[in-house]
């Protein structure tokens, strides 16, 4: 395999379209309803740094094939990585915007007009984007709906929504905008506290697929301490490098499998 064909095949690997792309190109859209929403820096720069050393070390210290393949998996690995960051800034969101009703509730029951009670709900988030948000579908609610991206965006992008129609029926008919708040605040709590325990139980499956997909490198430790040499007959001969694709793709199934069933189990 020549050394154009190995860069093509990392380049078609990093670039092959997935749904964290979609999500960081779908910022754009949700922009003008989450003012000063973008992705995180991470999304694309140090993940293709990292694969891409990869790609290079692999490939200095070994045979094409393996360069290719781990270039393979170290973009799972990056793309794994990503939605881990993607959940915990979730978890984030969800507290902050729920912090942020409990003020906004509170100020309002208390009399507070509902200009000084927003300025007091966004200094009570902790995450300055969700105060925006917040603060933008109760003060301009009829600025219209958010955008959502993905399930995880659902979320928020639900809350969002009913705050905003919250704050335009107050608007239009007088009612009490704090009862109305404070029932989206329980259901944010139920949520995230669900979403929580769902997490917590799935972390143990979670290590254990790690760990079963680990054991073929310590097969291959093993055979080589015992001067069988596994590594050579895997990367030098035909049927080892026809074992060793397979071995990679079995993993990565049974990887991409576990990781399904476990995002079935949390939502």
């Amino acid at each position: 395999m020549s050394t154009g064909a190995l860069v093509a095949a990392a380049l078609a690997v990093l670039l092959w379209p997935d749904r964290a792309e979609q999500w960081r190109l779908r910022t754009a859209e949700r922009s003008r309803w989450w003012p000063g929403c973008r992705p995180s820096v991470a999304v694309l720069p140090l993940p293709t740094l990292a694969v891409g050393m990869v790609a290079v070390v692999a490939a200095a210290l070994s045979t094409p094939l393996v360069a290719v393949l781990a270039t393979v998996v170290a973009t799972v690995g990056a793309r794994a990585w990503l939605a881990r960051r993607r959940a915990d800034r979730l978890g984030v969101q969800l507290l902050a915007l729920t912090e942020g009703l409990a003020a906004l509730g509170a100020e309002l029951r208390s009399g507070r007009p509902l200009t000084t009670a927003t300025d007091a709900a966004v200094a009570a988030c902790g995450d300055a984007e969700c105060g925006r948000a917040l603060a933008l579908a109760v003060r301009a609610p009829e600025s219209g709906e958010p955008a959502a991206s993905g399930p995880e965006d659902a979320v928020l992008a639900d809350a969002l929504q009913r705050i905003s129609a919250a704050a335009r029926l107050s608007t239009r008919t007088g009612c009490s905008l704090a009862g109305v708040l404070g029932a989206v605040e329980d259901d944010l709590r139920a949520r995230r506290r669900s979403r929580e325990e769902l997490r917590a139980a799935t972390a143990g499956p979670g290590a254990s697929a790690m760990v079963l997909a680990g054991l073929p490198a310590l097969g291959l430790a093993m055979g080589s301490g015992v001067g069988a040499d596994p590594w050579r007959v895997l990367t030098t001969t035909g049927t080892g490098q026809v074992l060793l694709v397979a071995g990679v793709a079995l993993e990565l199934a049974g990887l991409a499998w576990s990781r399904l069933l476990i995002r079935r189990a949390v939502r």
